[in-house]
């Protein structure tokens, strides 16, 4: 697939899904937009993606949670490359514990960063893909943006809000050349475990490469066909 003169925004690529889907996009030869509240593992990326022969980087450190970052990463993408062809949602957090342990701030939290940053982005974002009749937004819920998990109550309302806003978007842009997919991963060994308190085994889990094949994927798609949801989960875990 050579992606030579497309554009990419990667929101949360700091690390992790979002990190590995920039290196597979900056393979193809897309502009690569790189962006996460942290600046040092952005220029780390920009670095490593300019070394292995992708001159077209861009590096915009915001919380896209924030109307005016997401605004400004949004126009300064447009501004380098001109317009945005793909869309990759990585941005998010995850509260695992029992209902009675979860604060207000976990909450607030919660909705900022999984839903508020996709809403911010997109209203931005999804006007000049319509009005060039093409765009692919890739929006990562994971499996918990689809089936309930204990202890996951308010990480699922976060994460269900996000399938539920990307399914309403797909209605209403359909006729616009826009198309949309939800990919709902099960455990994947990433960072994201850091800071959970309960028992997982990383060998189980989903690789970062292969949710970030994932994603490449369905963006890439040609044609008439839509991968419109992907359920990708441990053989120990099949949701059929």
């Amino acid at each position: 697939m050579n992606l030579e003169g497309k554009s990419v925004l990667i929101v949360g690529a700091g690390r992790g899904i979002g990190r590995a889907s920039a290196e597979l996009f900056s393979n193809a030869g897309a502009n690569v937009v790189i962006s996460s509240r942290t600046e040092p593992e952005l220029m780390e990326l920009e670095y490593k993606l300019n070394a292995n022969g992708n001159p077209n980087v861009l590096a915009f450190a915001a919380d896209a949670g924030i109307e005016a970052d997401a605004n400004a990463l949004v126009n300064e993408s447009i501004k380098k490359f001109g317009s945005i062809e793909y869309l990759v949602q990585a941005a998010g957090m995850g509260v695992l514990k029992p209902f009675g342990d979860i604060t207000l701030a976990d909450f607030d939290n919660l909705l900022h960063a999984n839903v508020r940053t996709a809403f911010n982005v997109l209203q931005t974002v999804l006007p000049q893909m319509a009005a060039r009749k093409f765009g692919r937004v890739i929006a990562i819920p994971g499996v918990l943006g689809k089936v309930p998990m204990m202890q996951a109550s308010v990480y699922c309302a976060a994460k269900y809000a996000l399938t539920g806003m990307i399914k309403c978007l797909a209605q209403e842009y359909k006729r616009h050349g826009v198309r949309f997919s939800l990919m709902h991963f099960g455990g994947v060994d990433s960072s994201f475990w850091d800071n959970i308190e309960m028992k997982v085994q990383p060998e189980k889990m989903l690789s970062i490469n292969a949710a970030a094949h994932s994603i490449f994927f369905a963006a890439t798609q040609e044609g008439e066909g839509v991968m419109s949801e992907i359920v990708l989960v441990p053989e120990s875990h099949q949701i059929i």
